[in-house]
């Protein structure tokens, strides 16, 4: 065989079965699966991330599962079959979503959990906020402002796994003041979705049944606001503290105009930004050096990274979601 064909046919050879190890000079796709744009906060993390993963030279497909679990699934399916390099999942379901896990593993791809936590599977990393630490944020400003009287706790989704965390951080704050009589918790329920009728239907019911509340602790702003609602609907003649969180425009309103007593501001831009990073190392095979915490998901314990929360209050508000730019000040005050 001519000795000019033979290097050609090894060199094409070559390239079929030993393809190039180094994979940081290749285009890296990124699959983001989203439960849902049914909260303000969704869109600015979805705005974040994308922008992120293309600083760092990736692309990003967008799905959003509309919050149907199966639906999520599928899109992470028809993810794979197209061949992203690794998966970042705001489950719609905590144990649903596991499946997807399984599914990315079976092809040999990664999978970070933002936000949400995806439990009983073999996860590989975790992004969020510490819950459990925004919980008792919202119970120990509440406890200042009324360290005696009667409490309610309308809780978040159960299919997330934040709305337990939430309620361990807040009950790690009442529980001793319960003891000691101080506070009486006279309401603790979570609800089926994160949305303003569900905190609506379960205030009305709160009022109807203990119209002498003094505190309400909202899982999030969307509840929150369907307390405000039905505050406002009774018509007490009365202060009821309120906390939510996520630090959505109307709620900051409400708190201007003093129907919200406080919310929580996660840093979504860096959440978005380290989930981007995570993303694009794993994608190039990167293990880097840094220590992680672990947080247990049933299966395993999963490398994490918390990022902290912050109150935001009437006071507070030019200090903190609106110098961290996440909100105008024209539009705050409004």
């Amino acid at each position: 065989m001519n000795y000019r064909i033979t290097i050609l046919i090894f060199i094409f050879l070559a390239g079929l079965f030993f393809p190039g190890c180094d994979t940081k000079d290749e285009a890296v796709e990124v699959g983001f699966l989203i439960h849902a744009f049914d909260k303000e906060r969704w869109e600015n993390d979805r705005d974040y991330f994308v922008e992120n993963v293309e600083e760092l030279g990736g692309t990003v497909k967008v799905k959003n599962a509309e919050n149907d679990a199966d639906k999520q699934l599928a899109q992470a399916k028809e993810l794979l079959a197209n061949g992203v390099d690794v998966l970042v999942v705001v489950p719609v379901d905590q144990f649903a979503a596991g499946a997807i896990v399984e599914a990315a593993h079976a092809q040999g791809v990664k999978v970070i959990s933002y936000d949400r936590l995806i439990k009983n599977c073999k996860l590989d990393f975790y992004v969020s906020t510490d819950n459990v630490e925004v919980g008792a944020l919202q119970a120990n400003y509440l406890t200042t402002i009324q360290p005696t009287g009667k409490y309610a706790l309308i809780g978040g989704a159960m299919s997330d796994n934040n709305s337990q965390l939430l309620y361990l951080g807040q009950r790690n704050v009442l529980q001793p003041l319960v003891e000691r009589g101080d506070i009486e918790i006279v309401y603790n329920e979570f609800t089926e979705a994160w949305e303003e009728k569900e905190g609506y239907e379960q205030c009305k019911t709160l009022l109807k049944e203990h119209p002498d509340v003094d505190a309400i602790i909202a899982g999030n702003d969307e509840l929150a606001m369907g307390v405000i609602r039905a505050i406002n609907e009774v018509g007490v003649d009365r202060d009821i503290l309120v906390a939510g969180m996520d630090a959505d425009l109307r709620n900051l309103r409400e708190i201007v105009a003093g129907n919200q007593t406080c919310t929580v501001y996660k840093p979504y831009e860096k959440l978005a930004a380290t989930a981007a990073d995570l993303a694009m190392k794993m994608a190039r095979g990167e293990n880097g050096e840094r220590t992680y915490q672990t947080v247990s998901n049933g299966e395993l314990l999963v490398p994490t990274v918390f990022h902290t929360g912050m109150i935001v209050n009437k006071e507070n508000l030019q200090l903190t979601v609106i110098s961290e730019g996440y909100q105008r000040e024209e539009e705050v005050y409004n």
